[in-house]
């Protein structure tokens, strides 16, 4: 059964929505204004927030822009409720995040048919889709059905391109963002001396340079193959579409690119703090669990020497130093560009001590 939150501070119009609620099967949580309903809002996690707008204490408005706020009430669809039928109160609502707007009085259909789409909306996004590029072609499609996203293109061209090969510089433009569907890619930026400093590694359904389109649609970083790839080409209005104009699209969109956030941040920790042969343990541990199965254990990648210097932050002859090292320790086992790990926890005591 599906709980609704019904805030409102009429008493008889709270009554009476509750009752046709209730008879369609909802189970019905009551608030008589607005700071009590986000008091309920956080303690219950209703699966709808149906709101009305003029109310003591805390106003419709306040009560979205609270929850909003929350990570843990963000994602509630949220409808005001309100005998306010102004153009101008209908935008400031759907600014702030509000999923839909019914105006008092209404029609008994009305409300139950907008609740149900909400949930439906709702329960669709957020169960989200599988990995790869089948999948988030399919939450393209899901979302080229929503009224505000119809013109979502459906234009996806493929490329291949060889090793080394450079998908766009720092500083491009992004007319299409490059969506891996197979192969290796790092992305990386170079400073003044000309060093290169690799700041992510990218295989089969990653999206990049996607902070770049976010920043104003230029490329913040270079990205290139480390072997041959696959990509496919998204339109940035298609993404900029997703993150703009509907809020439960916009909330799944921003999950699924913010997966690596994380692992930037521990990266720049380590170069801040770890010493080089801790660093050049981590990178090895980051390569194969990027790119070998099963996390790397037992397995090889091959990466060339240079590019792993560049994730290592530190100069070709200190990494293969390194890496001779742990050779003659018998924590990998290396031979060209191919890199086994051979004692997976002793790497790690190193990486991480």
């Amino acid at each position: 059964m599906k709980t609704i939150l019904l805030i409102e501070d009429d008493a008889d119009m709270r009554d009476n929505t509750a009752e046709i609620l209730e008879l369609a099967n909802y189970r019905v949580l009551k608030a008589e204004n607005g700071r009590r309903g986000v008091e309920l809002a956080r303690k219950d996690k209703p699966d709808l927030v149906l709101c009305d707008i003029m109310m003591p204490e805390l106003d419709g408005y306040g009560v979205l822009h609270l929850l909003g706020r929350d990570p843990a009430t963000a994602e509630l669809p949220f409808i005001f409720l309100s005998a306010k039928a102004e153009r101008g109160d209908v935008r400031k609502g759907m600014e702030l995040g509000a999923d839909d707007y019914i105006t008092k009085p209404f029609e008994e259909g009305e409300l139950l048919n907008a609740i149900e789409g909400r949930l439906k909306r709702s329960e669709l996004f957020r169960k989200g889709f599988d990995d790869g590029f089948e999948g988030f072609s399919k939450f393209l499609d899901q979302a080229r059905g929503v009224d505000a996203l119809k013109t979502l293109s459906s234009d996806r061209k493929t490329r291949v391109h060889g090793v080394k090969e450079v998908l766009f510089h720092e500083g491009d433009e992004l007319r299409h963002v490059p969506y891996v569907l197979r192969g290796k890619a790092r992305t990386y930026k170079i400073n003044n001396d000309g060093k290169e400093f690799v700041i992510g590694l990218h295989g089969p359904g990653e999206l990049l340079g996607y902070m770049g389109l976010l920043e104003g649609g230029y490329a913040l970083e270079t990205a290139e193959t480390l072997e041959e790839c696959e990509v496919a080409l998204i339109p940035r209005e298609d993404l900029l579409a997703l993150l703009y104009k509907d809020r439960d699209v916009s909330i799944r969109f921003i999950k699924m690119l913010a997966r690596d956030v994380k692992e930037k941040e521990q990266h720049l920790l380590s170069l801040a703090y770890a010493s080089v042969r801790q660093r050049v343990a981590q990178a090895i541990l980051r390569v194969h669990a990027r790119y070998a199965a099963n996390g790397g254990a037992g397995l090889g990648v091959k990466i060339s020497r240079e590019d792993l210097a560049s994730i290592v932050g530190t100069a070709t002859e200190s990494l293969i130093r390194c890496l001779t090292d742990l050779k003659e320790e018998g924590l990998i086992v290396s031979e060209g560009r191919d890199i086994r790990i051979v004692d997976k926890t002793r790497l790690e005591k190193l990486a991480h001590r």
